[in-house]
């Protein structure tokens, strides 16, 4: 399996937890305990996926998921 060939869901679940920490970083927030408990929960899903059974080198894959990720919401926002 190629490292860049990400389940869908896996994607999601990542453009999620950014989006989220985002959230958190952001300057004056309310409501900063939704925000917590949501990025908690997504990085359970992400550190628990089956696609990191599969993966050659995790730790890489984690790596070029997050970059691609990353790449991902730049190119969106552009």
């Amino acid at each position: 399996m190629d490292a860049t060939d990400f389940p869908d869901d896996l994607v999601q679940t990542q453009a999620a937890w950014n989006a989220t920490y985002n959230a958190l970083a952001a300057p004056r927030l309310r409501d900063t305990t939704a925000l917590r408990r949501r990025l908690l929960r997504l990085s359970v899903r992400l550190w628990w996926h089956p696609y990191w059974e599969s993966a050659s080198s995790v730790p890489a894959a984690r790596s070029a998921l997050r970059q691609q990720t990353r790449a991902g919401g730049a190119a969106r926002a552009a």
